[in-house]
């Protein structure tokens, strides 16, 4: 609660906020990979009695985590949190909060609809969860005596080994997209919502324009936190009680949506205007950079400016004896930092996708009838109510500079 974030409810409220969350909010531990989501026994009764609405956003989102500990939490994980939620005897709603590229590489229109057990994006048979887990398992088994940062290693490829197997990018979005598969195979009646928001931002408007948590990446196909937070608080509001499950979209490639080269554009300007100071105290020169048409183009790149000239130092260091042994070190581990950023980002590189929401199109206009001007402003989930270049030059980038990127 001394998070930035809360400043607006601690001007609100003052002295008396403390006493406020003291009584309204209960916090418990508990760990998502277990059953009954790790929490004490004795306080089980009383939440299965009790608790009516769960949210659930919990979630690893390293793109190479290791493949165990992703899929605890993004796939085991959700199948608990359903398990738990069928305990709990005043069950309104379930919400569990995904990601939109759950679609892997797909490209076009990706509609707002569920993932079916066991279907491989690439139509590879034999994807099975409980295998995933069993292999998983072996693997820990078998690398139980090495040193840890094997171990991580190991596991992290494995993620990446598995997805690609089956069409998806990366761990991340695979063992979510299992995480929905989970949801939808055991779901039964349990009232069900799934948000899927693309890549999330700054805030909007609530509570303050441009507070983030993190360095958000600036692709273009965005949601915003606040947004997201809505767009769940009236989903939920209208589903409560209803047994089918529903799933949105929340983004803005569809309604209101903006072209790298434009956010490339645009971040130019802003650092032109507002110049950061390097240590000796000089502006920093700010360029446009290479624009690459394609992933070739990119790789061709790359070798010629990184990957030949570092063997190229290889050679040289191995003919002086180990002379430039610090430079050529230092460089290698840069280069191969750059070569695993590209394998793991260049798959949304030149994809062409727009997000479908018509359900989202749906749950606005039902929030128009149901509720007046003030509430829908409050609420506000519409991107189309986005004006990008202001949004960009003075609300997002700046709240990256003075959160993510402080020095």
């Amino acid at each position: 609660m001394e998070n930035e974030l809360f400043k607006v409810v601690r001007e609100k409220y003052g002295a008396k906020l403390d006493s406020i969350i003291k009584e309204k909010v209960s916090v418990v531990c508990g760990d998502i990979t277990r059953d009954c989501l790790g929490l004490e026994t004795s306080i089980l009764e009383e939440v299965f009695g009790q608790v009516d609405i769960i949210i659930n956003s919990a979630a690893t989102t390293n793109f190479d985590e290791r493949y165990d500990i992703a899929l605890g939490i993004n796939t085991v994980g959700a199948a608990n949190v359903l398990s738990f939620a069928k305990k709990c005897r005043k069950l309104r709603t379930l919400l569990h909060v995904s990601t939109a590229y759950v679609c892997g590489k797909n490209e076009g229109l990706i509609p707002e609809t569920p993932l079916k057990m066991g279907e491989a994006l690439n139509m590879t048979p034999g994807l099975n969860i409980e295998m995933e887990k069993k292999i998983v398992d072996d693997n820990l088994r078998s690398l139980h005596s090495a040193p840890e940062n094997h171990i991580k290693s190991m596991m992290r490829e494995l993620g990446l080994q598995r997805a690609r197997k089956y069409g998806w990018p990366n761990t991340y979005t695979f063992t979510k997209a299992m995480g929905e598969m989970m949801l939808e195979q055991f779901k039964e009646n349990i009232p069900l919502i799934i948000i899927r928001p693309t890549i999330v931002t700054s805030t909007f408007k609530q509570p303050f324009p441009g507070w983030t948590e993190g360095v958000s990446y600036l692709g273009g196909r965005r949601g915003y936190v606040d947004m997201v937070v809505n767009a769940m608080m009236v989903s939920i509001a209208t589903h409560v009680y209803k047994t089918t499950p529903m799933i949105y979209h929340v983004g803005s490639s569809a309604s209101n949506p903006i072209s790298y080269l434009r956010i490339r554009d645009i971040n130019t300007r802003f650092f032109i205007e507002n110049p950061w100071m390097s240590r000796d105290g000089k502006p920093v020169i700010v360029t446009r950079g290479t624009q690459l048409p394609t992933k070739l183009a990119i790789q061709i790149y790359i070798n010629l400016n990184y990957l030949i000239p570092i063997k190229i130092l290889g050679v040289v260091n191995a003919a002086s004896f180990g002379y430039f042994d610090r430079t050529y070190i230092d460089r290698s581990r840069k280069v191969k930092f750059l070569m695993r950023m590209f394998d793991l980002f260049s798959p949304y590189m030149f994809f062409s996708i727009v997000f479908d929401d018509i359900n989202m199109e749906k749950l606005k206009s039902s929030v128009n009838e149901m509720c007046g001007d003030i509430e829908n402003e409050i609420f506000n989930f519409d991107p189309k109510s986005i004006n990008w270049d202001d949004y960009l030059m003075h609300t997002h980038i700046p709240g990256l500079v003075k959160y993510s990127f402080k020095r």
